[in-house]
């Protein structure tokens, strides 16, 4: 299902419509709807009133279309990672209405997704950036896991929520027969080794992890750019806050990203990368590779894509477990 397929023409039209109308916005007053890329899941576009006001509607693809077992219902974990944001003065789009639809109504942010930028601007907002991240981490939750549902209940601690999220993971890579530089059985013996690592983590705190920089606004203003939103938070779980620094540094170690963690620990967030935090760090990133790997079934990806995923992305999975195997079988210490 190709990007805005869900939302174009009539019946687009129509349930733009009735998004406005249950809303309580006017449906008459729609005089523009643009399909906006980047997405790969949920159908995105953006709609503007003739007053001039702008939003944007997300819609959830036919449940016939496959799909990786977490993402049902995407959107409540969305819509949830939003409210929660606005509570802590962090910039995302908020909810209108209440989505019974199925759908996702939700105002319009400033800016476009982060692009090159010059080493003098992308200092400060990276600085920017980590100030916000850690304000979404004061925020904490009812229990561990997604939102959503997807997976079943909020659990009462963090191992029993990830050892389960990371299985349903490996139950869809055997269920679409996806190709992985390791078998299976052997990724799960290899992350089993890290979940001693887990049950350090005891308060259930907000994750967006997917802050790569396509989730993230820039807004050109008359004093300098700054960060407009951030937006895409349907992936959004209650856990551990290390977990997002794996989008946030995609395909690279944050470790290495001094701007941001100033800005974090600016912000009030605490970091230390001893021995524990390495092995969960590794794990979560494997998690995520793991799901570019695995969504390229599902998804029907291009040749041009697996081809990158297998290339690009395989060599980064097989370095975390590397790295959660030779953690398992070194001594604790104190300190990176």
């Amino acid at each position: 299902m190709g990007e805005g397929d869900a939302v174009a023409g009539a019946d687009g039209a129509e349930r733009a419509e009735r998004a406005l109308r249950e809303a309580g916005l006017p449906p008459g007053g729609l005089v523009g709807r643009r399909v906006l890329s980047g997405g790969t899941y949920n159908a995105v576009e953006e709609l503007t009133l003739a007053d001039g006001s702008r939003y944007v509607l997300k819609v959830p693809p036919p449940p016939t279309v496959p799909a990786l077992a977490y993402e049902r219902h995407l959107l409540l974990s969305e819509a949830e990672f939003y409210r929660r944001a606005a509570t802590v003065g962090v910039p995302a789009p908020s909810p209108v209405g209440d989505h019974r639809d199925g759908h996702l109504l939700m105002t319009h942010c400033p800016g476009e997704p982060w692009g090159d930028l010059p080493d003098g601007e992308r200092g400060p907002l990276r600085r920017e950036l980590g100030r916000m991240v850690a304000r979404l981490h004061e925020v904490t939750g009812p229990g561990f896991g997604y939102p959503s549902g997807a997976l079943g209940p909020l659990a009462p601690d963090w191992r029993t929520a990830f050892t389960g999220m990371y299985e349903a993971l490996l139950d869809d890579a055997r269920r679409y027969r996806a190709w992985l530089p390791r078998p299976v059985d052997e990724v799960a013996r290899v992350a089993r080794t890290a979940h001693d690592a887990l049950d350090e983590v005891t308060v259930p705190r907000l994750v967006h992890f997917d802050l790569w920089r396509g989730n993230i606004l820039v807004e050109r203003a008359e004093t300098g750019p700054r960060i407009g939103g951030l937006i895409d938070g349907e992936r959004m779980l209650w856990g551990d806050p290390l977990a997002d620094f794996v989008s946030l540094a995609l395909l690279g170690d944050i470790r290495r990203d001094t701007d941001f963690l100033t800005g974090y620990q600016e912000g009030g967030g605490v970091v230390e990368f001893d021995r524990a935090a390495r092995q969960r760090l590794a794990l979560y990133r494997s998690y995520l590779y793991l799901i570019m790997l695995i969504e390229t079934v599902p998804r029907a990806s291009g040749d041009e894509r697996v081809a990158w995923v297998r290339a690009t992305v395989a060599p980064q999975f097989t370095t975390a477990l590397d790295e959660i195997g030779r953690g398992a079988n070194t001594p604790a210490d104190h300190g990176y």
